[in-house]
């Protein structure tokens, strides 16, 4: 059985930095495409950051590119450094897993099979 379970998730004033952490139990994160999802209230979920090892691939929204940055280390562990967090960035944000690799949509929810149970971040200005 597949588990993803995120942490790290709190409340910062612009400016801040945050480090959300994805543990995997049931799959070998080096073997998957993973990714960080975030919603925020009333709005759809949207793609934040994915990446593949296997297809050795990294993409990122252009909203927080040179800001985030998603990695994978021999822990089965995913993270996703946030720096120079701003408010729209506020939101519940979310691990996402899947076993193929989505080049041209990689963005779309729909494309991932697992999903962690969300860890929200507050970002005030």
């Amino acid at each position: 059985q597949v588990q993803l379970v995120e942490s790290g998730g709190g409340s910062v004033q612009t400016g801040g930095s945050l480090r959300l952490s994805c543990a995997a139990s049931g799959i070998t994160v080096s073997r998957n495409s993973m990714g960080w999802f975030r919603q925020a209230p009333g709005k759809q979920r949207e793609a934040v950051a994915v990446m593949s090892i296997p297809f050795r691939d990294t993409v990122y929204d252009d909203s927080v590119k040179g800001r985030f940055t998603i990695s994978q280390h021999n822990d089965n562990t995913v993270y996703l450094q946030m720096n120079n967090l701003k408010p729209e960035d506020t939101g519940m944000y979310y691990c996402a897993a899947d076993r193929s690799w989505y080049a041209g949509s990689w963005y779309r929810p729909a494309n991932y099979n697992f999903w962690g149970q969300g860890t929200q971040v507050t970002v005030s200005s």
